[in-house]
């Protein structure tokens, strides 16, 4: 039996949100707003912490590795939405459909692993501080960074290569803004069932594990705040996580409205919209939130433009 990857579909035809036509404009005036902010708003961040000794720690290590993440997820997507929304529709090659899932999906996993990373460093910072500097040091930093990134490029390039040998043979439209794992996996006619396994296993690391190890270590940290005598000891450390507990509430519950809820109880317009969130709405408010909410970050924005 010749088992050959017999790929007819060279081109997917993205739909877009032709089902909103009578927002358009609003989109094509938002979108590149929001672009811009989002791209300018990251590399600040970047900037700052690169360029601020005062920053120089593992928290905002973190935080300029979450800009990457995304920074990667914004460029992936946004510019080829608005070129599928002014053209009410956009093609695309199937291999450029494969690449923008691989890198979408790339940071989708590396964000969940660095959000259990920034839970670890506030629970030894606050429940371990003695012990923080000799436990979180740069190297550490640097490791845990890194083999982030390595299996959530691993990962997703298992469900990747899975992928690509299945067999596309039409039709070739996607409802959607941007090739997502799920839209793509149901233009093939082969067997699905295999892959839809394999992913669901993949998630249980990728996703829900980190979850789990966020959930615990603030158990740790809540439990450490309680033994604190004083409300302003208390209100101290809660604000220490504050930023980081937004993050990972925004995340999660996006995530979780994406491709957690049960898909016949939402429209498509509904998982767009969602989804409109999650790709450019969230790496938007990311680095604002921590500008807002740090005094920190806001000093060295003050110092480098001089306003002190």
């Amino acid at each position: 039996m010749n088992v050959v990857n017999q790929t007819i579909v060279t081109e997917i035809l993205l739909l877009g949100f032709q089902d909103l036509h009578d927002y358009t404009i609003l989109f094509l005036f938002f979108l590149p707003v929001f672009l811009i902010v989002t791209v300018c708003g990251n590399i600040l961040i970047i900037w700052l912490v690169a360029s601020n000794s005062s920053l120089q720690s593992p928290m905002y290590f973190f935080v300029t590795q979450l800009c990457l993440s995304d920074l990667l997820v914004t460029t992936v997507i946004v510019p080829n939405t608005l070129h599928i929304i002014c053209g009410e529709g956009g093609t695309m090659s199937f291999s450029g459909c494969i690449i923008q899932l691989y890198f979408y999906a790339c940071s989708e996993s590396f964000e969940c692993f660095l959000l259990s990373i920034m839970a670890y460093d506030r629970y030894l910072a606050i429940c371990n501080p003695l012990r923080y500097s000799s436990l979180m040091t740069p190297m550490m930093c640097m490791i845990l960074v890194t083999v982030s990134w390595l299996t959530s490029f691993f990962v997703e390039l298992i469900l990747i290569i899975s992928l690509i040998n299945l067999q596309f043979c039409g039709p070739n439209v996607i409802d959607h803004f941007f090739c997502d794992f799920a839209p793509i996996l149901e233009l093939s006619c082969s067997d699905t069932n295999f892959i839809e396994i394999e992913a669901l296993i993949l998630c249980i690391p990728v996703t829900f594990s980190p979850l789990i190890i966020i959930a615990v270590f603030y158990v740790y940290i809540v439990r450490a705040a309680i033994r604190i005598s004083t409300t302003s000891g208390r209100a101290k450390v809660f604000s220490t996580c504050s930023s980081h507990l937004t993050l990972v509430s925004i995340f999660y519950g996006t995530l979780t409205g994406i491709y957690m809820s049960p898909t016949k109880e939402k429209s498509m317009t509904v998982k767009k919209i969602a989804s409109l969130l999650y790709t450019v709405l969230t790496p938007m408010i990311n680095p604002i939130i921590y500008s807002l909410r740090n005094r920190d970050i806001k000093e060295a924005v003050k110092k480098k433009l001089f306003i002190i």
